[in-house]
């Protein structure tokens, strides 16, 4: 197939020499250097120059936007699978064609995340979610329960140390617990997709864990102000027994000498049949719909960069857990910066775990989530306050 496909593209380049001189690709600064290295083959193949330009991630959406719709902008987006839905929306992405993709290897999840419609907007390369990651130092078999995990945290809070900490007024940490009991953004079936007009955030469930969340604070086991950075530094300095991170954090965590071990927070019980949920996130590669090359990107996405061996160099740069199944079999075979037994602990995490929705309305869900999140921290309102607030500003934004 990419054989086949590749010498059509060859013609129609030589032909027509309808393309531009280069492919554009938008990257972050970790994934520069092995694409530059993919995108030589490229050349060497079609004769086409491969530029990756390094855009700050935070960055590379709102620039895509800006730059899509005036005509410009890359043929290639390195990007997450949340921005999907707005850039379908604003007819900035060009599907891929499912045809030519073995998609069968890669996680159903990670297709799940990109596909609008019944339309495939980019091919996964990474999934992650977060999970509960504890030093052995302190604890040795990591707690199954919730009230085991605030009975450890407790032992191991002092002057010094923190028993457990994590970014806790940030939503994409915290909802694992509110799902976890029943809350949920939107509601979602596999007929009709997103209903963004049912919201679950201040439902029962959710309730439920906001109250849970007052009890870390409550119970003085995470300090007032805990943030990003407390969690990393503290846990990388050996002062903090249990946090709760992603697959991103964990190289820094070996480098650190940390001796670590991971329970899927799918694993950590919240009440009797329940357990935690985390926020799955996807990151993807994706094609400007208005490329004027676009057979060709399609090209340099699906036989190139996302191949077993493409997705394995991603995992190498930037280690997240490969949206390929069969990557695994090079980690076993080539190993990695990750141990494999650990990789496979995150991937439990976010195989049963839910998708961040790829709708547009998504956008509208984070402030009013982060203001209600700091409300209950800090014993500004009720969870079940915070929370109702925070769905009246969704709609509210929504309706606009």
């Amino acid at each position: 197939m990419k054989k086949t496909l590749l010498l059509a593209l060859v013609v129609i380049f030589s032909v027509l020499s309808v393309f531009s001189e280069s492919i554009v690709i938008w990257a972050s600064e970790k994934q520069v250097d092995f694409m530059k290295k993919i995108g030589a083959q490229f050349t060497k193949d079609t004769g086409i120059n491969v530029d990756v330009q390094f855009v700050n991630f935070g960055d590379i959406k709102s620039k895509f936007l800006t730059a899509s719709q005036a005509g410009e902008g890359p043929d290639i987006i390195v990007g997450a699978h949340d921005w999907v839905g707005e850039l379908v929306k604003n007819g900035l992405l060009d599907p891929l064609p499912t045809s030519a993709i073995e998609m069968d290897k890669y996680a159903q999840s990670g297709i799940n995340a990109f596909t609008v419609n019944g339309k495939l907007y980019g091919l996964p390369y990474a999934i992650e979610a977060v999970a509960l990651i504890y030093n052995k130092d302190y604890v040795e078999t990591a707690p199954k329960t919730i009230d085991d995990l605030l009975k450890t945290a407790k032992e191991y809070t002092t002057d010094e140390t923190l028993g457990f900490v994590y970014d806790v007024n940030n939503f994409y940490f915290t909802y694992g617990f509110l799902k976890g009991f029943g809350g949920y953004v939107f509601n979602w079936s596999k007929e009709n997709g997103y209903d963004v007009h049912d919201i679950g955030l201040n439902n029962e469930g959710a309730i439920k864990g906001g109250n849970l969340i007052k009890k870390f604070m409550d119970d003085g086991i995470i300090p007032a102000g805990a943030n990003y950075n407390t969690m990393d530094s503290m846990f990388k300095d050996g002062l903090a027994a249990m946090i709760i991170n992603g697959p991103w954090s964990l190289k820094g965590y070996i480098d650190a000498g940390i001796d670590f071990g991971v329970l899927p927070l799918t694993e950590l019980e919240l009440e009797p049949g329940k357990t935690a949920k985390p926020f799955v996130g996807v990151q993807g590669l994706m094609v400007n719909a208005k490329s004027k090359n676009k057979a060709l990107a399609k090209e340099f996405v699906i036989n190139y960069l996302a191949t077993k061996e493409g997705i394995y160099n991603f995992y190498v740069a930037d280690p997240r857990l490969p949206a390929r199944n069969d990557v695994l079999d090079i980690i076993k075979e080539k190993g990695g910066p990750i141990p494999e037994n650990i990789v496979e602990e995150f991937i439990k995490s976010a195989a049963g775990g839910e998708p961040m929705p790829n709708v547009p309305e998504m956008g509208m869900v984070w402030s009013p989530m982060a203001d209600a999140l700091n409300n209950i921290t800090s014993g500004n309102q009720s969870p079940e306050q915070a929370l109702n607030d925070a769905v009246s500003k969704i709609k509210s934004s929504m309706s606009k």
